[in-house]
């Protein structure tokens, strides 16, 4: 089969092979998002993620107690032969108030 002059001068109608890959790197974009906004969802984090409110509760270290300005804090009463085992640092000094109450005033 021989070629004419005429086909040369038309276009190619196919297009470029390599346009599919662009598609292709888009699709890919969107589906990484939906996997992150997935991932971020099983971990219950869209509290923290759309609240406004900064506490220190949000970036306090596990099993800490954080209580507010006139919150009352209750004391856990442990069972015989239980032990609280940690390390630390002195918080301020603890005052047992005449009605039993105890308070913590923490050093500046």
């Amino acid at each position: 089969m021989k070629v004419t002059a005429r086909a040369r001068s038309r276009d190619d109608r196919a297009g470029d092979p390599l346009d599919g890959l662009v598609n292709l790197f888009d699709l890919g974009i969107v589906l990484s998002v939906a996997f992150l906004l997935a991932a971020l969802s099983s971990l219950n984090l869209t509290e923290e993620l759309t609240s406004k409110d900064t506490t220190t509760s949000r970036t306090a270290p596990a099993n800490t107690v954080v209580a507010e300005k006139n919150q009352r804090v209750k004391e856990i009463q442990l069972k015989p032969g239980q032990r609280v085992v940690g390390r630390g640092e002195p918080v301020g000094t603890l005052y047992r108030l005449s009605d039993g109450r105890t308070v913590i005033v923490r050093e500046k």
